[in-house]
């Protein structure tokens, strides 16, 4: 059974190996009593079914974008995320999604023999192009990742602000590894680590199942923590909002303060009014901006010397590095036996240089390529350390575009809001702003 092992692993994993197979090589035995069976593939995937899902895709975009900036309908934009988490998550399985199309970027980027599929591109830019013009509607109303962990908030807590921007940058490291892992064709981890689809596939490892029924528990409480906290894509959908032609907007008209909105946000994308300037002009705040700018070169050099003492451990991502790894050591005698990979590629005959030209070939991508991921987060921190001090002048109660989900839940506390309902017809109770929750 070993021998069988070995050589299937040898057939299927080892990279430059290639095995043509023909059909029917050799006659079949006859026999009297017993027809052979017709070989059968099972089908790829239909053409229809990807330009389906595109068009899906467009058609949700633009109905959730209609309904947050437009028709202001917290129950519609609910409504659309039953009917995007039915679609997307357990029709779909969860699968293309935008989160995971970062990969496949990542990898056509750094490797010219791979091309990214048409659908898989369309997931991965139309959401994208959707933020740049309405803001996060793809958040809001469409993601299947999010609207598992909408349908289960129940009694929503503050996250305080200072631990929330450390929080976030938990998304940020996700994204950098993601990239990294991806291009150097080592792992598609955020595919690897999806918490959610295994809910929709309905079957999985007890680790994934538990990851994501951690946090749909945390959900209950804590407004989509892998949205806010772990999203890769959400990183990106932050950045591009901030620079969107519209935005989600508390009140249609304009706003009369009357702080009914201020903590109702459950996920801290409510920012309060202010009179002071875009920096703070007294003493404290000034000094920690200078200080905090003066140090975010030292951040960014301490990332990037961080990386690269990290580049050898993250290097051993690559199932070639693991396997040029565990053979040196078979081969120096500090290890006894062999595994079922090592035992497949001494079956294959290939000599054990060339498996370590190629580990070695890695290991170099990884060395320059992991000192920028360090700056990066270095980056990343000091930036979320000069967020967390410096304060925008406002004169009205806003959304932070950068993390407003566009969910809508914030219409029903604005007055104006109402008085814009009874307009047209609508009367809203107080039973009902609880309802749209």
């Amino acid at each position: 059974m070993r021998s069988v092992r070995v050589l299937l692993i040898a057939i299927l994993f080892l990279p430059g190996v290639r095995i043509a197979v023909a059909v029917e090589r050799f006659p079949p035995p006859e026999f009297k009593t017993h027809e052979l069976p017709p070989t059968e593939a099972p089908p790829p995937e239909a053409t229809w079914q990807e330009y389906m899902d595109v068009a899906v895709l467009v058609a949700a975009l633009a109905v959730s974008s209609y309904l947050a900036l437009r028709a202001r309908s917290r129950r519609g934009i609910l409504l659309l995320t039953v009917l995007s988490l039915a679609y997307f998550g357990f029709w779909r399985k969860g699968c293309v999604c935008p989160i995971g199309s970062i990969q496949n970027v990542s990898l056509a980027l750094f490797e010219q023999a791979y091309a990214v599929p048409l659908t898989v591109a369309a997931f991965f830019l139309l959401p994208l192009v959707f933020t740049l013009f309405f803001g996060r509607t793809f958040c809001g109303g469409v993601c299947p990742l999010g609207a598992i962990q909408d349908l289960v908030l129940v009694r929503p807590v503050g996250v305080p602000r200072w631990l929330e921007h450390g929080l976030r940058l938990g998304a940020y490291v996700y994204l950098g590894l993601a990239v990294l892992f991806a291009a150097t064709a080592s792992a598609f981890v955020i595919c690897e680590y999806d918490p959610f689809v295994a809910f929709f596939r309905l079957s999985g490892s007890s680790g994934m199942l538990l990851l994501g029924a951690g946090l749909l528990v945390l959900g209950m409480f804590v407004g989509r923590p892998y949205c806010r906290f772990l999203c890769p894509y959400g990183v990106l959908l932050g950045l591009v909002s901030r620079v969107s032609r519209w935005s989600v907007t508390i009140t249609p008209d304009s706003c009369v303060r009357c702080k009914l909105c201020e903590d109702e946000c459950p996920f801290g994308a409510i920012e309060v009014p202010t009179s002071s300037e875009v920096v703070r002009p007294e003493g404290p705040g000034r000094k920690s901006v200078l200080v905090l700018i003066m140090l975010l070169p030292l951040l960014v050099v301490l990332g990037g010397l961080l990386g690269a003492g990290v580049a050898g451990p993250l290097s051993m991502m690559h199932a070639t590095v693991r396997l040029a790894e565990r053979v040196r050591l078979e081969e120096e005698g500090k290890v006894e036996g062999t595994t079922d990979v090592s035992a497949a590629f001494r079956a294959t005959g290939l000599p054990s240089r060339e498996l370590y030209a190629d580990a070695l070939i890695i290991k170099d991508r990884y060395r320059f390529a992991s000192p920028i991921l360090g700056a990066y987060v270095g980056l990343a921190i000091a930036i979320k350390l000069l967020q967390a001090v410096l304060q925008e002048r406002r004169k009205d109660y806003e959304v932070r575009r950068s993390t407003c989900l566009s969910c809508g839940r914030c219409f029903f506390y604005c007055p104006q809001e109402h008085a814009r309902l009874k307009q047209i017809g609508i009367t809203m109770l107080p039973d009902d702003v609880s309802r749209q929750l």
